[in-house]
């Protein structure tokens, strides 16, 4: 039988028209907010945000354009993460993409609504397998 990690969901409700998924979480054991984004590709962190949370970052520009939140072409690059928590599921040595999320961050702020650390794509979302299940407001990983 699979042992899954069940974690909560928290809806965030965007002015009335919507709503955006978000999950707690730790990077480098201290708390974080993540988005969840079934539609993107990779799991995203801003470079200013992602400084907070990791003394001095090693950022590796990475080659081309990145398509991203609200802008069609955006430069990006990568850095590790030692250890990065959604819930109680625990990822080490985790290669993540650093991208301006700027335009977030602002738009939240406008609203009212809890800044944004991260946002969990579909790398993490399929190598754990997730299921949203959206009545019990739960997301479940395989570990």
């Amino acid at each position: 039988m699979r042992r899954y990690i069940e974690i909560p969901l928290l809806f965030i409700d965007i002015e009335g028209d919507g709503f955006h998924i978000m999950v707690k979480g730790l990077i480098h054991g201290k708390e974080a907010n993540f988005l969840i984004d079934t539609g993107a590709s990779r799991s995203v962190f801003d470079p200013d945000t992602i400084a907070s949370f990791i003394d001095n970052p090693a950022f590796e520009k990475k080659e081309g354009m990145t398509a991203g939140v609200g802008s069609s072409d955006l430069e990006s690059a990568t850095f590790h993460i030692d250890t990065l928590s959604i819930g109680n599921l625990e990822i080490h040595d985790y290669e993540a993409v650093a991208l301006d999320l700027e335009n977030i961050h602002e738009m939240y702020a406008k609203l009212g609504l809890p800044r944004i650390d991260g946002i969990i794509g579909g790398d993490l979302l399929k190598r754990h397998k997730a299921i949203i299940n959206y009545k019990a407001k739960k997301i479940r990983f395989l570990p």
